[in-house]
């Protein structure tokens, strides 16, 4: 029948099979959103992270290198929980990280992050655990020189390059703050599309997508709603923008600001934290920062409001504007807070409760259940085309490979 001979050819098939099935993990190249840049400005940006262990506020504030409460706000955790910045957060879950996106090197990225390095660290478990697949172990290697990545020192001190994007701080023409997110297995861009309230069509204009297949490990800059600020350059808080849905803590902690819902207009008022903190009272007037009066009349609505102007030289700023409406608005509205997380279970979606109104604070719900995701590596060296994804599949020829390699595995 013509098979007495086929066993070493069958042989020598089924291991030409397990070693390319063996190496798909190296030809299958992770891809990240490049955004090159030309000046020195930077912008607010945010990192999708997934805790790789429990770890507190605190110590999830530290690998970042940002204020704590900036990461509970961020996520519409609610801060006036007692010793809330040494909450332990449970692994795995996953939080917004409010980050400087610089230009460094034409490119945009986050480039102040450093990283102690402890004993059984290596490259590849500090890039794909400790920051969760944001950076690759040969970013790090490139960031900081290391000739030999097997020969690192305890307590050495590392450059940690993490990815980020700016794009003028907008999207389709409104105001935007852009979430680098690690994509995971089990992720389709529309999934993605639909759990951020944008659109496919989106998703794929900004990453530069020729088609809508992503891969675990490729990150993707995601564009989320947000409220911006119009801050004097002077303000150490300049370019402030805040998501919507959430809140951002500024002038040493004692101004909140928060966007939504309902609008993506700016209010921001005296924070829970305020303590030492300079006047917060609109000049030639009575109304404190945040304050609204409201005159009905038969013109409208004559509205008075003492809004922030930012914080330049240890002064907060207050502006005072009035102007005439159809109606008078409503009550300030305010995002839905959480409690400070204790456990996740699968993607189930936070627990909210209602946020502090004017009149007093609402009460919150304790162990809020928060969504997981998955850690991986990725994010190729960052020498992408403008606006494209860099890095490259080779699945596909792969795939087609092993279908005629197992096709020939049957006729021996």
């Amino acid at each position: 029948m013509g098979f007495r001979n086929s066993t070493p050819l069958h042989s020598l098939t089924i291991l030409i099979v397990i070693i390319i099935l063996s190496n798909v993990a190296l030809l299958v190249t992770s891809k990240s959103t490049i955004e090159p840049c030309s000046n020195s400005d930077s912008c607010n940006a945010m990192l999708g992270y997934t805790l790789y262990t429990d770890l507190k506020v605190s110590e999830v504030a530290s690998l970042f290198q940002v204020d704590p409460i900036a990461i509970l706000t961020a996520n519409s955790i609610d801060i006036s929980y007692p010793d809330v910045e040494h909450h332990i957060l449970p692994a795995r879950l996953f939080v917004k990280i409010p980050i400087l996106c610089s230009c460094v090197d034409g490119i945009r990225k986050s480039q102040s992050i450093h990283y102690k390095t402890r004993p059984s660290d290596t490259l590849s478990s500090i890039a794909d655990s400790v920051y969760g697949g944001l950076v690759s172990a040969d970013q790090i290697r490139d960031a900081n020189s290391i000739a030999d990545p097997s020969a690192l020192d305890v307590g050495q001190n590392l450059v940690v390059p993490l990815p980020c994007t700016c794009f003028n701080g907008t999207d389709n023409g409104l105001p935007a703050i852009y979430l680098s997110y690690v994509v995971k297995g089990v992720d389709t861009l529309q999934g993605i599309a639909s759990r951020y309230a944008t659109t496919l069509t989106d998703l794929m204009n900004v990453n530069s997508m020729g088609s809508s297949a992503i891969f675990e490990g490729d990150i993707l800059a995601i564009p989320l709603p947000a409220c911006a600020s119009n801050f004097p350059s002077s303000a150490s808080d300049y370019g402030l923008l805040v998501a919507n849905g959430s809140y951002a803590i500024t002038s040493s902690h004692c101004v909140q600001c928060s966007c939504g819902p309902g609008g993506l207009n700016l209010y921001c008022m005296p924070s829970s934290l305020a303590a030492s903190c300079s006047s917060m009272q609109c000049k030639n007037s009575n109304l404190m920062l945040g304050n609204t009066t409201m005159q009905q009349s038969s013109a409208g609505c004559n509205v008075t409001r003492c809004s922030y102007g930012g914080f330049v030289n240890g002064t907060i700023l207050t502006t005072l504007s009035t102007s005439l409406q159809p109606r008078c608005p409503g009550p300030q509205q305010f995002p839905l807070l959480i409690a400070p997380p204790t456990s996740v279970i699968g993607d189930s979606s936070f627990a909210p409760v209602p946020a502090p109104q004017e009149a007093g604070s609402g009460s919150t719900i304790p162990g809020t259940v928060v969504p997981s995701t998955g850690s991986f590596p990725g994010f190729a060296p960052t020498n992408g085309p403008s606006g494209s994804i860099s890095g490259s599949s080779n699945a596909c020829s792969l795939g087609a490979l092993l279908i005629l390699l197992c096709r020939l595995c049957y006729f021996w």
